[in-house]
């Protein structure tokens, strides 16, 4: 497993959406960790926008999921799992039958909660502050 740093700022982070979208091919799941404000949901609507979808997303903290579609037939499951307490509540909204779904992709906002369920073709993404109106992401796969 290779660890890869990026630095960005809002100008640039469709650069770094575009170097993701690349790995969308291989890795159906993506999680994504950072301190609140970090920039977990604006770095998923960059993405989301490269991939087709064009709405407006916000981060489903009070409902932890939201589904979001292209025109090509592919499904987008944005969770936020702040407010979960454990991996049971998760298995129990049946929220583990979205994961590795075909022409569907998962990302995951606070996964800490249910990591022990993702064990491959995961692509885990570490958003902190770096400066003022910067970002470094580090990532790695596995």
């Amino acid at each position: 497993m290779k660890t890869h740093e990026l630095i960005y700022t809002l100008d640039t982070i469709d650069d770094i959406a575009r170097d993701l979208c690349e790995l969308l091919d291989e890795y159906p799941v993506f999680t994504f960790t950072g301190n609140l404000g970090a920039g977990k949901t604006t770095l998923i609507q960059a993405i989301f926008n490269r991939c087709g979808i064009h709405e407006e997303i916000q981060s489903p903290t009070f409902t932890y999921l939201s589904t979001y579609a292209n025109a090509n037939g592919q499904t987008f499951y944005h969770f936020d799992l702040y407010r979960l307490k454990n991996t049971h509540d998760f298995t129990t909204m049946g929220f583990d039958e979205y994961l590795y779904n075909p022409l569907s992709w998962c990302f995951i906002e606070w996964p800490e909660i249910i990591m022990p369920l993702l064990t491959k073709k995961v692509c885990h993404i570490t958003i902190d502050y770096h400066g003022y109106d910067r970002r470094r992401l580090r990532y790695i796969v596995i």
